[in-house]
């Protein structure tokens, strides 16, 4: 067991030392303000107070920010250590708070702070702290964690620490199932006639053979990636779209539609799939339990994890929204924007309320990677985005995080526009999991 001594035991301590003594580092610890217990203590022992109290131990000297009260500026200058960025820089026998820094960059504190937003609306992902020090294409607190076990081993030998296990969760937001079916006969009329006035032959001539039955839906690319799963023994997790009314971000097809739920059905009978809360869902919270109980009438089973449309996080708000309605598990925590670590870290966390200043039970999964970011937003070949997607794997793995992805099923379809990006996707599983 590791044993963490402090002054003054906050929730802000507790809860960092879950994070990175528990999902970082599956190792059992505890946190004292018992001095004497901490000095007869033979095992390894972390002292984080302002002054050293033993020869036998790591002393790492506090910032702060794990003592406030509140959400506040906080003066960061980052630095190097150990060839990594950090900062809160105090002093010790590493240079930095490392629990107050790992704070800091989970709790997503500067979302909290007056930012600016990116044109939907969201945090800005050049406003993080991340992306100004270029560390955002890292998993840091992982990294940092990495650095830190070699300097309590060395300092208590005979303590071994349980490593984790890397894992790979691939993950489908179903945003448009079909490109031409479960859709109204309004819908389908408008699109026909819109094709026809703009002179696309090739997608009416398709629409037309879809609908003859002579060719399959482009975006029906189902059964494609299950032989995938099955060839290299997935477990992934869908996503599914299900607002009753569409708008400009949200166009999905029916829920209500015959196909629609046989496809959600399916899914639901083989994959764990959660909620795709809408756009609309994020101005009211009375759509988001519309679209929760519409994607628990088609299962008949509860639903429990989402990922927000768009990735439409606002903190505090869509959290409190998400746990409200009993979703236990979110994989929002991520950038629209750009791809790399929101969080900075590769593992998952219990998202902790800061203005309540207290541990919720809404267990947060950071992805890192989706295509539509490499293509719309980064502006990537799909020979880019292979060697970006290689890259955070391999990162990934060599902390033994856990590295999700996001894909679309349009975006590996057959279509010529996506063929390419069809192949770097089962190019990189053949190479990574074949």
């Amino acid at each position: 067991m590791l044993l963490i001594y402090t002054e003054h035991n906050t929730s802000r301590l507790n809860y960092i030392a879950g994070v990175l003594f528990s999902s970082v580092l599956p190792v059992q610890f505890k946190v004292t303000s018992v001095k004497d217990n901490f000095l007869i203590y033979t095992g390894p022992k972390i002292n984080y107070s302002n002054a050293r109290i033993s020869d036998k131990e790591i002393w790492i000297k506090p910032h702060p920010l794990l003592f406030e009260n509140g959400i506040q500026e906080q003066q960061i200058n980052c630095f190097e250590w150990n060839g990594l960025k950090a900062f809160f820089k105090t002093g010790g026998d590493i240079p930095f708070d490392i629990f107050s820094a790992s704070f800091y960059l989970i709790s997503r504190y500067e979302e909290y702070l007056p930012h600016t937003k990116d044109e939907y609306g969201r945090y800005g992902h050049k406003n993080s702290l991340a992306f100004r020090e270029n560390f955002l294409h890292l998993p840091l607190v992982n990294l940092w964690m990495k650095e830190f076990v070699k300097i309590i081993t060395h300092k208590f030998p005979s303590f071994t620490f349980p490593l984790s296990s890397f894992a790979f969760i691939p993950t489908y937001d179903i945003d448009i199932a079909y490109a031409y079916k479960a859709k109204s006969f309004l819908r389908n009329a408008g699109s026909f006639y819109k094709e026809l006035f703009m002179g696309k032959w090739k997608q009416l001539a398709e629409r037309a053979n879809v609908y003859s039955g002579w060719r399959k839906d482009p975006f029906d690319t189902y059964e494609w990636l299950d032989e995938l799963h099955e060839q290299y023994h997935l477990q992934p997790l869908y996503f599914f779209l299900v607002a009753e009314k569409t708008g400009i971000y949200d166009k999905n097809s029916s829920p209500h539609s015959a196909l629609m739920k046989e496809l959600i059905k399916q899914h639901a009978s083989k994959y764990s799939i959660g909620i795709h809360p809408s756009w609309q869902s994020g101005d009211a919270e009375e759509i988001l339990e519309k679209e929760i109980s519409v994607l628990r009438n088609i299962t008949g089973k509860d639903v429990s994890i989402s990922r927000q449309h768009y990735i439409r996080l606002a903190l505090p708000y869509t959290y409190r929204a998400l746990l409200k309605n009993n979703i236990t598990d979110d994989y929002t925590m991520g950038y629209g924007s750009i791809n790399g670590f929101r969080a900075s870290i590769a593992s998952s966390f219990y998202w902790y309320d800061l203005e309540k200043d207290m541990q919720t039970n809404l267990l947060i999964h950071p992805y890192c990677y989706m295509e539509a970011n490499s293509y719309f937003e980064q502006h990537y070949t799909e020979q880019q985005a292979a060697e970006e997607l290689q890259q955070y794997h391999d990162v990934v793995k060599a902390v033994n995080g856990q590295l999700i992805t996001i894909f679309h099923n349009h975006f590996v379809s057959e279509q010529p526009q996506w063929i390419a990006w069809r192949n770097m996707y089962a190019d990189f599983l053949k190479k990574n999991f074949g």
